[in-house]
């Protein structure tokens, strides 16, 4: 009786929670947060995207950083390597589009464990404005994310980022990597910012440059294996919070392999461990798995059916709500998409084991080891780097 008892507090609770929390990103989603100014004063805004390899979509996604929204901004490609084969790429792109201004870095200053910011540190000195934009070349940018960005700075923003959202699967595997991007990950970055505790993320961040000077520069971010996670520590540090767009960005994801999905999903929960080990805790918790073996023990004494009946009613309240915030939120949401749920939730457990059994992972073919951080680190001993400025954007 009393296990029966914790098995229906336990899934209430863990239900309350995923519906909550399925409320709180439609909320979000369907939100369209007025300016904190008008949007004509935008000022100008330069745009970094790192490139290396060749990806799906490739073509298509940094193509798309020449038709935004916005009357005055430059876009610097950074490439480590001037053999990469997206250089021919960048170089075509920037041909074709003369009327904007446009460059391409080659070099890879090697600032630490991080290959994407080794290589982003020369298109952050390079660039002429005071705000920076930092896409990852895998997104799509839209015309208006200039401007999404900038609705969502506040006096109290140190960071506003926007969270991929993936779209166009082309294999079950491609759609596993959207169950676990969309209704999964952005969910939790939308509740966390709204419990005001929210975390970069690195495929899109909005900067004000002096922050980050303040902070010891852009080379600070070298202080964690991860530059988004860096980038969180950074601005709380400064006393000031990290905001989300409404409307994410998206990430054409096109073919997928399963042990593809998986090494990315290994590497980021590592990532999340060693940064905030305390937060990552309770991530065993997260979804449908433990919930349902809860309930099945405590419902096995009622016979075979009952059991079914009820596990299956659990998971048909779990994937609905998850299905309503897809399409409240316009996201990429079909049957496969379901049943990749369902097996999104039975690899969470095992994920995050595996997340504690080591801090290696790989990179675009880069070995790398997630260092566990004591307390922020600056790049060097900056004087007054605790002298924030409060002025608003415009």
């Amino acid at each position: 009786m009393m296990f029966a008892n914790f098995a229906v507090g336990f899934c209430a609770a863990a239900t309350g929670v995923h519906l909550t929390s399925i409320a709180i990103a439609v909320f979000r989603c369907r939100l369209r947060t007025a300016p904190a100014g008008s949007l004509d004063a935008i000022p100008a805004v330069s745009v970094l995207r790192p490139v290396c390899g060749i990806e799906n979509f490739l073509a298509e996604t940094l193509a798309s950083s020449f038709h935004l929204d916005h009357c005055d901004y430059e876009v610097i490609f950074c490439a480590a390597r001037p053999d990469d084969p997206a250089v021919p790429i960048v170089r075509q792109l920037i041909a074709a589009n003369p009327q904007l201004e446009a460059r391409l870095l080659v070099g890879d200053d090697g600032i630490g464990a991080n290959p994407k910011l080794s290589n982003l540190v020369k298109g952050w000195d390079a660039a002429r404005h005071e705000w920076i934009i930092m896409v990852d070349s895998n997104v799509m940018m839209k015309p208006d994310l200039v401007h999404a960005a900038f609705a969502a700075w506040r006096a109290d923003t140190g960071v506003v980022c926007s969270m991929p959202i993936a779209s166009r699967p082309k294999t079950f595997a491609a759609e596993l990597e959207c169950a676990f991007l969309n209704t999964l990950q952005a969910r939790f970055q939308y509740v966390s910012e709204a419990l005001r505790w929210g975390f970069a993320q690195g495929k899109t961040m909005l900067f004000r440059r002096d922050i980050v000077d303040a902070a010891g520069g852009i080379r600070a971010l070298a202080a964690e294996t991860a530059e988004d996670a860096a980038t969180t520590k950074l601005v709380r540090g400064a006393g000031l919070r990290v905001h989300l767009v409404d409307k994410p960005v998206e990430q054409p994801l096109g073919r997928r392999r399963l042990n593809q999905v998986w090494a990315r999903q290994l590497r980021w929960a590592r990532l999340r461990r060693v940064s905030f080990p305390l937060l990552f805790l309770p991530e065993i918790f997260v979804g449908s798995t433990l919930p349902v073996a809860v309930l099945g023990m405590a419902m096995s004494a009622h016979g075979l059916a009952a059991t079914m009946a009820a596990i299956v009613f659990l998971l048909a309240l779990w994937l609905a709500a998850e299905a309503v915030l897809a399409l409240a939120a316009g996201w990429h949401f079909t049957v496969r998409t379901a049943v990749a749920l369902l097996l999104r939730d039975l690899l969470l457990p095992p994920l995050w084991i595996a997340a504690w059994l080591g801090n290696d992972y790989i990179w675009r073919d880069n070995r790398i080891t997630a260092m566990p951080r004591h307390g922020w680190e600056t790049s060097a001993d900056i004087d007054d780097a605790t002298a924030m400025p409060e002025r608003n954007w415009q």
